[in-house]
């Protein structure tokens, strides 16, 4: 029988340099999708697959990130003067149950396996969540409660994956499969983190969601330095496989946003936009006059 998995890691540590001017005094994790900032949507699919204890990686200049979780009383006050329930509704839900989160720093960036190696003492001998907030997915069942899914019925450490074109495999961890069953679940041979061009050993992808065993924090202690110079959780997960524990890639069912980067986040904008009830008419018809402007302008 499989343990629950009630944790999560949040590596949230990083100066999102990409997103400049922006990020010198907003944390990235916080920049907004329509009208959620990005760890919002990293929380709510956390909670739908049974999360329950928040652990955050944070760095120095994050303080705006532990506010955001806190209660707000004068503004609940004021919503609650003005009648505005569904605003109160909203502002709910980011609110954080009290001893549910935790935040530890990050002091050095020596990669994600550093980030999630350091809130090691938070997880002790449970099987935990890793949720990169950059990789927002759209999907009618989101895509960790997907995972959670599967993962009781398999077991042992499993990836998010998606097919990329091979061309750009070499951005990011790559999986190498010994073989795929139903229910989008593959059974890794091996995993190699942004191999040389030309040299994938497939084009499935490792994206930002992981269910880990917490032997997986041992790999990592003390871990040498990988790919770019720095500790890469895949060559920890990649050791779970050489020591015969299993590791299933996952094919989730949903669309992957990469909000890491400009373009990323602005094809996650106009997509969320149109999925909204309130916006989606109003801004398909904007879409609809500037897109032939546009191409008249090319």
């Amino acid at each position: 029988m499989t343990r629950k998995v009630t944790k999560a890691i949040f590596p949230v540590a990083g100066m999102g340099t990409r997103f400049l001017p922006a990020t010198k005094s907003v944390p990235k994790e916080i920049m907004t999708l329509v009208d959620r900032p990005l760890i919002q949507y990293a929380i709510d699919e956390a909670r739908a697959a049974g999360i329950t204890d928040f652990i955050f990686v944070t760095s120095r200049g994050k303080s705006a990130l532990e506010d955001y979780f806190d209660r707000a009383p004068e503004l609940e006050h004021a919503l609650e003067d003005k009648g505005k329930k569904d605003l109160l509704e909203v502002l709910a839900t980011t609110n954080m149950e009290s001893g549910r989160s935790a935040y530890i720093r990050q002091h050095s960036p020596k990669g994600l396996g550093h980030a999630v190696w350091c809130a090691r003492r938070l997880i002790g001998d449970e099987p935990f969540a890793v949720i990169l907030p950059d990789d927002v997915i759209a999907a009618d069942t989101p895509c960790l409660q997907q995972m959670v899914e599967a993962y009781e019925e398999v077991g042992g450490s499993m990836v998010a994956a998606m097919r990329v074109p091979e061309d750009k495999a070499s951005s990011y961890g790559i999986l190498d499969l010994e073989s795929e069953s139903a229910g989008g679940l593959s059974k890794v041979r091996g995993m190699v983190e942004k191999p040389p061009a030309g040299e994938a050993p497939s084009n499935l992808a490792v994206i930002g969601r992981y269910i880990l065993t917490p032997d997986v924090m041992k790999h990592l202690n003390g871990a040498a330095a990988g790919a770019g110079g720095e500790i890469q959780l895949t060559d920890a997960i990649a050791r779970e496989i050489t020591e015969g524990r299993g590791v299933h890639g996952f094919q989730f069912k949903g669309q992957r946003f990469d909000c890491g980067s400009k373009a990323g986040f602005l094809q996650a904008t106009v997509s969320f936009a149109l999925a909204r009830d309130d916006l989606q008419e109003e801004f398909y018809r904007y879409l609809n006059e500037i897109v032939p402007l546009a191409h008249a302008a090319e």
